[in-house]
């Protein structure tokens, strides 16, 4: 167990790699309690998020959700964030655990101008249900088919008897479910699960697979790849910013990296044997540093090669191109490659 976000989380409950193979091959189960679960309301509720966000929100139906981020003034992120359209006059919105706080903060100092509620949705757990047997899993205590609802998608259910939020999508690169409880049901609700997948090979995942999942999927994460600071084009973001919505804030600031950034997300693959950790430095062919690895470890699906994320300047950014990354004073080959490092089965059928 650790602090996370303000939370006591578990890296793991038994091995990681096996958390991870779990997940990928049967079905994996994550607490994800600690994540901000937020609503807005009012009639300008739409207006409001199309000013904080970057994405279109105008493009979402009811039940529909939309990976976003919340920018700041001077281009760089505040969060990412999923946001979920429910009414016309109403949104769910999914925030990270430790940004919680400010994002509620600076939602709440935004909407003012819109006259929107913003309010922290508390009192509510979270649970994710990954891999290709979690539909087979979850069917058995939903009603209604979960072949209808589709990715990036949310309705109003019932799991184990217990009213839920429940939609499909992941942070794993699998096909999965989110499911947004009562704290007072959760344990029920959580135990329901385990129990239906007792002989489909689900396990309990903590923190740590959590996080090499989504590194094979080069998913970013906050404090990482994005942060106050990070441009939304250099991070490979540049898909959910829509200029032509309207005036969005940052939106000039984010611009203006769209057709001159100074440097790329990439991903990498050592060629020597070792580890690159996050926080190492990228070299140039002169051993000069450059950059940054932001994410990087061992890949449980690949045989546990070494992968990871890193900014460079543009001209270390062509796919094939050797860095050098320095672990602890060695300077071990690395090449670009194209992520993600493993094929994704999300189903988006």
């Amino acid at each position: 167990m650790v602090d996370f976000g303000g939370w006591d989380m578990p890296v793991s409950y038994g091995p990681i790699g096996a958390e991870h193979v779990a997940t990928r091959q049967s079905a994996g189960l994550f607490d994800i309690s600690h994540m901000g679960q937020v609503l807005v309301e009012g009639p300008k509720a739409l207006e409001f998020l199309q000013y904080v966000t970057t994405n279109d929100v105008a493009a979402l139906t009811d039940g529909r959700m939309q990976y976003s981020l919340l920018p700041n003034a001077e281009g760089g992120l505040w969060d990412d964030i999923i946001v979920t359209r429910m009414g016309p006059e109403r949104f769910y919105v999914v925030v990270n655990a430790s940004n919680t706080d400010a994002d509620l903060a600076w939602m709440q100092s935004q909407a003012k101008a819109f006259g929107v509620q913003v309010e922290h949705l508390q009192g509510q757990a979270m649970f994710a249900l990954q891999g290709p047997r979690a539909e087979r899993i979850l069917q058995s205590l939903v009603d209604a088919p979960l072949n209808t609802l589709h990715y990036y998608h949310l309705r109003e259910d019932k799991v184990a008897g217990v009213a839920a939020y429940l939609s499909r999508s992941g942070y794993t690169g699998e096909d999965g479910f989110e499911l947004s409880v009562p704290v007072a049901q959760a344990l029920q609700v959580w135990q329901a699960i385990l129990d239906e997948g007792k002989g489909e090979g689900l396990v309990c995942v903590g923190l740590g697979a959590r996080n090499t999942l989504r590194l094979e999927m080069a998913y970013a994460l906050y404090g990482h790849e994005i942060d106050a600071q990070a441009n939304a084009y250099e991070a490979g973001l540049g898909w959910v910013v829509k200029p032509a919505k309207g005036d969005f804030v940052g939106k000039a600031a984010i611009l203006a990296k769209k057709d001159a950034p100074a440097r790329k997300l990439v991903g990498f693959e050592l060629i020597d044997r070792g580890v690159a950790r996050d926080g190492y430095p990228v070299l140039n062919a002169d051993g000069v540093p450059v950059g940054q690895v932001t994410s990087g470890g061992p890949a449980p699906s690949l045989d546990n090669k070494c992968i990871g994320l890193a900014y460079v300047p543009m001209s270390l950014a062509a796919l094939g191109t050797e860095l050098g990354i320095d672990v602890r004073g060695r300077c071990l080959k690395a090449r670009v490659v194209k992520p993600p490092f493993v094929p994704s089965h999300v189903r988006k059928a």
